[in-house]
């Protein structure tokens, strides 16, 4: 649980109804699910004031189902590409999230974003366009170069506690 992430927290939350699911999608974690999940209902029920909250663990074999029935679609930090290669499974993704609030945290927000740079991977690469940005987290202000291509989109650079709204 860390303070300076409650405003991300308390933001995804905002117009959220008194009762509500949250899919906690670990997709891009290797290893320690269970350690990222009590973290992240942590912060969530610090930050949910009135509201019930509901919270599922995303699995990959049943998360069409699960993003059906959740209000908030979390996508957590890790292996970017990972969390890419599967998401670019679900057919229809981007219809399935209409209506929904959809956050992402690092490889969670990169996989949202039409291109990123990714330090850990050490390349430029096509996110899945449901953000029309050019992006890099962890923004320490290096490699804004890479992101030359695309003049159409919005560059997008966010130091570590930093988020924008879509």
């Amino acid at each position: 649980m860390n303070e300076q992430n409650d405003s991300f927290f308390r933001e995804i939350l905002k117009d959220a109804p008194n009762n509500l699911n949250v899919l906690l999608v670990y997709f891009a974690k290797e290893m320690d699910k269970v350690s990222a999940s009590e973290k992240d209902i942590a912060q969530f029920e610090r930050n949910k004031q009135n509201r019930n909250i509901f919270f599922q663990v995303a699995e990959e074999k049943s998360f069409v189902e699960e993003v059906r029935s959740a209000d908030v679609i979390y996508f957590h930090g890790g292996k970017t590409l990972k969390l890419l290669e599967i998401l670019k499974k679900v057919h229809g993704l981007k219809e399935l999230l209409i209506g929904k609030v959809v956050a992402g945290e690092s490889a969670g927000a990169y996989v949202l974003s039409s291109v990123f740079y990714s330090k850990s991977a050490n390349g430029l690469y096509r996110g899945l366009g449901l953000v029309p940005v050019k992006l890099i987290c962890h923004y320490v202000g290096l490699n804004e170069d890479k992101l030359v291509d695309n003049p159409e989109l919005e560059t997008l650079l966010l130091p570590d506690y930093h988020y924008k709204v879509y």
